[in-house]
């Protein structure tokens, strides 16, 4: 009966896909940027906005407060107590748009141009992560209209502080933990390997994220009076981030590789056998030559190996004209991005020590942490993962890629830590949707069948 209702579902999707675009475009036009303060508000209505659509197709639903901006928790019961419990996990929030002069159109006035693949959607938060959300809310519609319900027990989870970092969301599972039980998390936030080519993320890279402040005298000075006498921060801050990597591309932090493992041959083979080419994969950025460690290949450099890499750094006089100073600070953000295995406090504390042991007399470095996350790896043997895959066999007729993503998605850690849950992580981005970028697109494409993929998966997991 289940595999008639799934053939029921799909065509219910396909008669309203204009419809589920209109909706998505609609929260699209919250500027729900968690960044900044003024748009708490947006942020507010965007929960709301969320929370609405999913008590309209069964769920109760409910907005959350935290001690920034509120999450959206939602359960149905499904079709019974013995029914498989899965928990789906989205976010709101989106990044600010800046800046606005690259913008082809308003960030949050979307639009629907053509592109390569037919029809794209742009707009900030287009594919990150409100379209992606909306495709698992859209399948939870299509199961209501045509059976009364989704075949499984499902608990949702929609935050506020994804792109901050999810500062209070640890905090929130675990004050929740038994309101959020499941069996295993469903996350839509990651990509296919390319447009006919799904795929289901193993791998996720782990994050510490830095800003370093430095300081030497009480006050800014006169180049000329002072310059070859007082301690320049900015030329002390550029030295010692300089030494970061060697000639080599490795990372020089003492230590900073002992805890990273080495890829296995099945899954280097693997990896070979996508056929990635890391000439078309810069050239599509304008750039043609690598960098990282030169004696692995570049999927292994993206998915398995980690990185340091300077985010911003400032200091003195940057505006228009000359202004000749010695200033008294300087500062830079670091990211390191960490795979599983490696400890994200033992890297802060290793890169506090690299700095310090730099550090000459007269001279202050202050640490600021603003994110920190462990490295996953995603077991492929489970129950689950084999029903995403069935599922997306199904839908686009090919078996899926079982790829890495050298991004860090916090959440997937703390569903495992606090919630006892390993992640399906089955996105639909690709690659140059131009995330967290001017321009920011979702494919209408991706979009559809990616809704109409976790409606199969919700048939599969039930057990058609």
């Amino acid at each position: 009966m289940l595999v008639d209702k799934t053939t029921e579902v799909l065509a219910a999707l396909d008669g309203d896909r204009d419809a589920a675009v209109a909706r998505l475009v609609e929260w699209l036009r919250i500027p729900s940027v968690s960044a900044q303060p003024v748009h708490a508000t947006d942020c507010v209505r965007a929960a709301e906005w969320v929370r609405d659509q999913l008590a309209g197709v069964g769920f109760t639903a409910a907005v959350r407060p935290t001690d920034r901006h509120p999450v959206v928790v939602a359960h149905h019961p499904g079709p019974g107590k013995d029914a498989p419990h899965l928990l789906f996990y989205g976010h709101y929030d989106v990044q600010p748009a800046d800046p606005l002069e690259l913008w082809h159109s308003p960030p949050f006035d979307p639009v629907i141009v053509d592109g390569p693949h037919g029809k794209r959607l742009v707009a900030r938060g287009a594919v990150d992560d409100k379209g992606q959300t909306m495709m698992w809310v859209e399948a939870m519609r299509a199961w209501h209209q045509v059976a009364g319900g989704p075949p499984c027990a499902i608990t949702a989870i929609i935050e506020g502080e994804e792109e901050i970092g999810s500062p209070n969301l640890a905090g929130f599972l675990a004050d929740n933990a038994k309101d959020l039980k499941a069996d295993v998390a469903v996350i839509s936030d990651t990509g296919m390997w390319d447009v006919d080519t799904p795929a289901l993320s193993t791998r996720l890279r782990g994050m510490c994220y830095v800003q370093l402040d430095i300081t030497a005298a009480n006050r800014d000075l006169h180049s000329g009076m002072y310059g070859g006498s007082a301690l320049n921060p900015i030329n002390l801050i550029t030295r010692i981030l300089g030494d970061l990597h060697d000639e080599n591309g490795r990372i020089r932090l003492p230590g900073f590789y002992d805890d990273v493992p080495e890829v296995s041959a099945e899954q280097r083979a693997s990896w070979q056998s996508l056929g990635f080419s890391e000439h078309d994969f810069l050239g599509a950025i304008g750039l043609s030559v690598p960098i990282g460690e030169k004696d692995r290949s570049a999927l292994e450099r993206l998915w398995a190996r980690p990185t340091a890499d300077i985010n911003g750094i400032w200091g003195g006089y940057t505006g228009p004209g000359s202004k000749t100073v010695i200033p008294s600070q300087a500062h830079a953000k670091v990211s390191f991005r960490l795979v599983p295995g490696q400890d994200h406090t033992t890297i802060l504390d290793r890169f506090k020590a690299f700095v310090q042991a730099r550090m000459p007399a007269d001279a202050k470095a202050e640490f600021q942490v603003f994110s920190s996350s462990a490295g996953i790896e995603v077991p492929t043997d489970s129950a689950a993962m084999r029903a995403a895959m069935a599922a997306l066999q199904d839908e686009y007729g090919r078996p899926a890629a079982l790829i890495g993503c050298g991004g860090s998605i916090p959440v997937v850690s703390n569903l495992k830590s606090i919630l006892g849950l390993d992640t399906v992580l089955m996105g639909f981005g690709l690659e140059d949707d131009q995330v967290h970028s001017p321009n920011e697109k979702f494919d209408l494409r991706c979009f559809h069948q990616g809704a109409r993929s976790h409606a199969r998966l919700l048939a599969k997991v039930a057990g058609s």
